[in-house]
């Protein structure tokens, strides 16, 4: 008779144990969905991604070890489910969202289609890196994680994080760098044809 109590003392501890997962996961939300947007491309597929990673952690939420960070065992489920779909860097598009645009402080057209173009040119490079340096640069850049987390979150050595980050860094910067001067160099070609 004193094992019932015990199981039903222990059966709570469970289900609160899961109340709080589920309470610190919807916290981390806004991170998680970021992440898959900009793994997956897609704010859609992005948040097909998260629910299917949210409904796993809670139904393994025994597999998770308390005091351990719950955000980067999160990024690992949702990496995971994303490479368990088959989503391949070249094969996808990048598709903008308008609704997903920052506040523009200055509202003039002119100012709103050249932030459209920066950040449409920022996600094509992005989009365009190799999967491994995608990763690496949206847990640091855009998750925040330190660099022993990220490589915690991928399990690969710290060196690895550091090198990827660095290429997808570079990478970037070049392409997005490239196209604003393509972009300067047309109006000044188009007055040459008009004088000519």
């Amino acid at each position: 008779m004193s094992e019932k109590p015990e199981t039903n003392a222990a059966n709570f501890d469970r289900n609160d144990e899961r109340s709080q997962m589920g309470r610190d996961i919807v916290a981390l939300l806004p991170r998680l969905r970021r992440f898959a947007a900009g793994l997956t491309g897609s704010v859609q597929e992005g948040d097909d991604v998260v629910q299917t990673a949210c409904l796993r952690a809670l139904e393994r939420y025994h597999q998770w070890e308390p005091g351990t960070r719950l955000d980067s065992w999160m990024f690992r489920i949702i990496r995971n489910l994303w490479l368990d779909r088959g989503k391949s860097a070249w094969n996808r598009l990048v598709r903008s969202d308008p609704e997903a645009l920052v506040e523009i402080a200055d509202h003039s057209l002119g100012r709103e289609i050249e932030v459209r173009d920066e950040l449409a040119a920022a996600r094509a490079a992005i989009a365009g890196l190799p999967e491994a340096q995608r990763e690496v640069l949206l847990l640091v850049t855009v998750e925040g994680l330190t660099y022993e987390a990220a490589a915690d979150v991928l399990g690969v050595p710290l060196g690895t994080v550091m090198s990827r980050l660095a290429r997808a860094r570079v990478a970037v910067a070049r392409q997005v760098r490239g196209e604003q001067r393509e972009a300067e160099a047309e109006p000044d070609a188009a007055a040459a044809k008009r004088r000519s």
